[in-house]
């Protein structure tokens, strides 16, 4: 997952509309409120029955993690794991599998270490952010000047700043708001003259991990080298720092940009029985950090979407209109798999009834947000959809709350498409998030069947009811 505010990326970032004006319940029971949820009761009962008796979804997902593994941008791995995705696919019944070619980022880590030098010697634990640049060959070393923000950068000033490391040793205060040093920190070091730029890695929890991750250079400032090091090593560089010492560290990485590469979204559906020509879209990214195995973000998200369609069609399930599973490309650096998506339908995006996006781990599922522009239409269409949440009720995961969407899904919710994104408990995803602890033993099988229930189900209703979701 991206970092929200630079375009959803950037921004990674969840598409979320303004809050919406809800109606009032009287409302929605005048208008037949109830009518979405009864009439499709038992079949979202079947549909949560067999999600909840599956293992076949986590199998497929311990093979892409186990037996493919982290997919970068660019490396062999995401190719391979394109291929594997397609045929899984097709020996799953979808109609229609494709893989459009997509052009993507390349960018390559290369060999990397850091230490401190003075004024003891420690290994540092680090991880280069995204997009960085290398170091010169001899690597860098220098003072490191640890800030707790922005305004403490400036306080600091180009005298103090100039030729020195730049440490944001800033706590953890949730993604959206801590998120900003790792996008720009280091082009705002640069502008002072810095040399470099250290992160307290972005995540919830300290373990020495490190978390990596996409950032950006501003075009007014000399591009310098990005990495993150643990929260413990960043609180021990302050100390050595509080304790009037001069702090030094050596910095050394290989991270550089190739040309493009080519890769893929893929594709498949099952075709509606009476209305084809809509659509009702859903998937993740299959792309990953080049660090664990890409299991919450975002191998989750594309095979609980795989599932959920597979079991709506081992139910002998065919939908009015056409559901479609995208596995997304090129999410984690630069959303190319959204866009291409958005090109290769075109003006068909009108037929799009609806677009839905799993991308925020795999953990207990309470419901969705749903995004969709301000007004009348936005209003009658979450109180439909909070008719079809009501049938999730069993599981946990029947709240439905205006603002939602996804990185991925931005591209055709940019042309009005009403957006689902699953939310979910959230405990412990920016724990692995971007480490080389996001692996198969993190999620829980039970946890992951309540998902594909979920999507089954939301998925379903919005292909299968007379009327569109928003008419």
């Amino acid at each position: 997952m991206i970092f929200p505010s630079y375009n959803k990326r950037m921004s990674r970032l969840k598409i979320v509309w303004p809050t919406l004006v809800l109606l009032p319940l009287a409302f929605l029971f005048s208008q037949g409120g109830g009518s979405i949820t009864q009439q499709y009761k038992e079949t979202a009962d079947k549909l949560i029955a067999a999600a909840l008796a599956d293992h076949d979804g986590y199998n497929k997902l311990a093979y892409l993690c186990d037996r493919i593994g982290h997919r970068l941008s660019g490396s062999p791995a995401l190719e391979q794991a394109v291929i594997w995705s397609a045929a899984q696919m097709k020996r799953d019944g979808l109609e229609n599998v494709v893989t459009p070619a997509v052009k993507v980022p390349h960018w390559v880590r290369g060999r990397e270490n850091a230490e401190i030098t003075a004024p003891v010697k420690r290994r540092l634990t680090m991880l280069a952010l995204g997009g960085s640049v290398a170091t010169p060959s001899q690597g860098i070393t220098a003072e490191v000047v640890p800030v707790g923000s922005f305004d403490e950068l400036q306080k600091a000033g180009r005298a103090k700043i100039a030729g020195k490391i730049v440490l944001f040793n800033v706590p953890y205060e949730g993604y959206g708001k801590t998120v900003q040093y790792r996008g720009v920190g280091a082009s705002r070091a640069a502008a002072l003259g810095a040399v470099a730029m250290l992160l307290r890695s972005v995540g919830s929890l300290t373990q020495q991990t490190p978390h990596t991750g996409m950032m950006m250079y501003l075009p007014d400032a000399p591009k310098v080298p990005a990495a993150a090091i643990t929260a413990e090593d960043a609180l021990m560089i302050q100390r050595l720092s509080d304790s009037g010492d001069k702090v030094t560290v050596h910095l050394f990485m290989e991270a550089h940009m190739e040309p493009d590469a080519d890769s893929a979204n893929v594709i498949g559906e099952i075709r509606g029985r009476e209305k084809p020509e809509e659509i009702v879209v859903m998937g993740g990214h299959l792309d990953s950090w080049d660090v664990g195995q890409g299991a919450q973000d975002n191998g989750s998200g594309c095979i609980a979407s795989l599932q959920a369609v597979a079991l709506i069609k081992k139910l002998g399930l065919r939908p009015r209109r056409t559901l479609r599973v995208v596995f997304f490309t090129n999410e984690e650096n630069g959303l190319a798999g959204g866009r291409a998506y958005r090109d290769w339908v075109g003006a068909r995006v009108n037929n799009h009834v609806a677009a839905i996006e799993m991308d925020g781990g795999a953990e207990k599922p309470l419901g969705f947000g749903f995004g969709m522009a301000p007004g009348p239409q936005s209003e009658r269409a979450l109180a439909k959809a909070r008719e079809i949440g009501r049938l999730l009720k069993s599981i946990g995961a029947d709240s439905m709350t205006p603002g939602g969407g996804g990185g991925d899904i931005s591209p055709v919710m940019e042309a009005a498409v009403p957006g689902f994104g699953m939310n979910t408990v959230g405990v412990h995803y920016f724990d692995w998030h971007h480490t080389p602890a996001d692996t198969i033993d993190k999620i829980k099988p039970e946890e992951f069947q309540q998902n594909i229930a979920a999507l089954a189900v939301l998925s379903y209703v919005l292909a299968d009811m007379p009327d569109r979701l928003v008419e």
